[in-house]
């Protein structure tokens, strides 16, 4: 998607060696025009997949994935990272480890909002190592339900995550995927 490329090569940076700060316009301040670009265009990709829900993980995937439901006129469910007293008490869970938190914490979806045989479409803003994509899948097998898919914003394609996934047999869509980082600059695939 070379609109999403353009911007994060002017807006994002590079920190730490090869974590990616795209935090101006995609996860922390949101750029509703270009989420809206990224909802079609998710659509497009997965237009031939049926879809009951789409599934990701809080906090930087729910916008994403609110956004891209529109188009596909489905509900969103979120993973919690956190328990509550309000979090139903029967909940599918899974342990994610958070490559750029480096915590391990328990991801949990209420029962009520996945069910046996449902097509879910998975959307997450980055893939990395893969960790979350993999807590999620793990999640929606516990609920015998089906990954349509997995849809992606940045990949770090330098990393093990994609391949991961896509060996799974997973249909794995990334909107802009890095290869790496040379000279302080972002290289894409």
């Amino acid at each position: 998607m070379e609109l999403l490329k353009k911007r994060i090569l002017v807006d994002g940076a590079i920190v730490d060696g090869n974590v990616i700060k795209v935090d101006s316009f995609l996860n922390h301040q949101i750029d509703i025009d270009l989420l809206k670009e990224i909802g079609k265009e998710f659509k497009s990709r997965f237009q031939n997949e049926k879809v009951d829900k789409i599934l990701t993980i809080e906090a930087s995937g729910i916008a994403i994935a609110v956004i891209a439901a529109q188009y596909f006129n489905v509900p969103v469910v979120f993973a919690k990272k956190t328990e509550s007293k309000n979090l139903d008490k029967e909940t599918y869970e899974s342990s994610v480890h958070s490559f750029t938190k480096n915590i391990t914490y328990t991801i949990r979806v209420s029962k009520k909002y996945i069910n046996e045989g449902e097509n879910i479409l998975i959307i997450d803003d980055f893939l990395a190592n893969g960790k979350a994509v993999e807590g999620l899948l793990d999640i929606v097998n516990k609920a015998k339900a089906k990954v349509t898919g997995v849809g992606i914003v940045i990949e770090k394609g330098f990393q093990k995550g994609g391949k991961n996934i896509r060996d799974k047999g997973i249909k794995l869509e990334s909107l802009a995927i890095v290869e790496g980082v040379e000279d302080g600059k972002i290289i894409f695939r």
